[in-house]
């Protein structure tokens, strides 16, 4: 895994206008999409996820992709449209401890009287760029001869 994926996760994740979400697998593995608002880079480079709702969908899938080793999704998506999504597995859910009362206090001093679920901790497998002018590069390399015709248009009209 590349470690200056990992450090453009951590650095997308500090400025306040950066949109992440969490995607898990229900019982039937169909994807559940959520925005994860507190999302942050702990100091061994696992993504914290903070669940607030006990009986959330999330929370549910997320006991269920610890259990039977199901895969996590993360995006994150930054102002400069850079995109990165990380792969990973469930490790560890705190519900008590000075960890967790440290983001509880977080929690409700963003949110006022709210609740704090669990602290999800998720280990990354796999980071991507999923930038699109990454993606474009990459698709275009793989199929090479894909290509709309009225792009081929233009590129034959500024030939000489």
């Amino acid at each position: 895994m590349s470690e200056d994926l990992r450090n453009a996760i951590g650095s997308l994740l500090k400025e306040p206008a950066t949109v992440a979400s969490i995607a898990t697998l229900d019982e039937n593995g169909a994807p559940v999409s959520v925005p994860s608002p507190f999302l942050r880079l702990d100091a061994d480079g696992r993504l914290v996820h903070l669940e607030l709702l006990e009986t959330s969908a999330t929370h549910r899938n997320l006991l269920r992709s610890i259990w039977f080793e199901r895969p996590v999704s993360v995006t994150v998506a930054g102002s400069d449209n850079r995109v990165l999504v990380t792969t990973g597995r469930t490790y560890k859910a705190l519900v008590s401890g000075p960890l967790f009362s440290e983001y509880y206090r977080e929690v409700r001093a963003r949110l006022g009287d709210a609740d704090l679920a669990a602290v999800w901790l998720i280990e990354p497998e796999q980071i991507r760029d999923e930038t699109y002018a990454v993606r474009k590069e990459r698709e275009e390399a793989l199929h090479p001869f894909h290509l709309h015709l009225d792009r081929l248009a233009v590129r034959h009209a500024d030939t000489p």
